[in-house]
């Protein structure tokens, strides 16, 4: 039977990664969030004077992949091309928003890893990657 939980040390991992890949640029703040696989925080961290939105943003992406089963920028591409809406899903948690990883072992869902703050949700999803990466999977 595969292993459907993720482990301390892979979220430990991960986390470091991501604040290493972060802290090269110290003037962009980013929040990073990884959640398992039912949408429940494992791990949290910002970077100091981040804004409100994108310290939650980095949850909603992390529990948007987990729940969703899928990253969170292809995700939204997806509805879109089906004209439909995040907002039709009837979870307020859930986001469109680019830079959320669903992590994934075996085709089995561990959880999400989600960051936020940078201009460019493809910067946020780079990081992510980062820490998915670190995991080892």
């Amino acid at each position: 039977m595969p292993d459907t939980t993720l482990k301390l040390e892979q979220v430990q991992a991960a986390m470091a990664a991501m604040m290493a890949k972060a802290m090269e640029t110290p003037d962009a703040p980013i929040a990073m969030a990884i959640v398992d696989a039912a949408g429940n925080l494992e791990a949290y961290a910002k970077m100091d004077n981040l804004r409100m939105f994108s310290r939650r943003h980095a949850l909603r992406k992390a529990y948007t992949a987990a729940i969703m089963g899928g990253d969170t920028g292809a995700n939204a591409e997806r509805m879109h091309s089906q004209g439909r809406s995040i907002s039709e899903m009837g979870d307020s948690n859930l986001t469109h928003g680019q830079g959320g990883l669903v992590i994934m072992k075996d085709g089995v869902i561990l959880g999400g890893i989600g960051v936020g703050g940078y201009p460019s949700g493809q910067a946020d999803e780079d990081v992510s990657r980062v820490g998915l990466e670190a995991m080892n999977l």
